[in-house]
């Protein structure tokens, strides 16, 4: 008994709009609710997204040995630094509340360190991995913010964004094949 009423307390508490959502965003919580994240939330995760996927595109450009991964890296660079600067552009415009970050999240930071020690074959699988993983994780933000997200503005460029981080993820489980 006391732990249907723990794990009931603590959906009260992560669902109660008064706690800030950011504890829920980082751990997940929010996306197995299927909740979307804050605006601040949505800015730097979107934001830090950005720089791990054009900081990990630049590395697999250099070296992959490949050319459907320097192919699909670079698209990433491309792609990634139009909605880093299109969403930088809603942040300084005023129209949308958030801090751009001036650095990934550790987790991508170390993503990152990892493909830097590696080589080859082995700095491949471990890229096309990682864009997988990145883009799955992409798609779920923008769809929850781009569904349910408070900011009109932000909302509506996340849904319009959404599409091409779909076929991102589609690209990227065709190189991870």
């Amino acid at each position: 008994m006391k732990t249907i009423l723990a794990t009931a307390g603590l959906a009260v508490i992560l669902a109660s709009p008064v706690l800030a959502q950011s504890a829920a965003e980082k751990t997940g919580v929010n996306s197995v609710m299927g909740v979307a994240p804050k605006t601040e939330d949505f800015v730097s995760e979107a934001a830090s997204s950005d720089m791990f996927e054009i900081e990990s595109s630049k590395l697999a450009v250099e070296r992959s040995q490949d050319s459907a991964t320097k192919s699909f890296a670079q698209q990433m660079i491309t792609d990634h630094t139009k909605t880093s600067d299109e969403l930088k552009a809603l942040v300084t415009s005023g129209k949308v509340k958030g801090t751009i970050p001036s650095s990934m999240s550790s987790a991508q930071q170390s993503m990152l360190d990892d493909l830097k020690k590696l080589n080859g074959d082995d700095f491949a699988k471990q890229y096309h991995a990682d864009q997988e993983d990145a883009h799955e994780d992409a798609v779920d933000l923008f769809k929850r913010y781009g569904d349910e997200g408070d900011n009109a503005d932000l909302k509506a460029w996340a849904a319009k964004t959404r599409p091409a981080l779909e076929h991102h993820l589609m690209m990227a489980k065709d190189l991870n094949k």
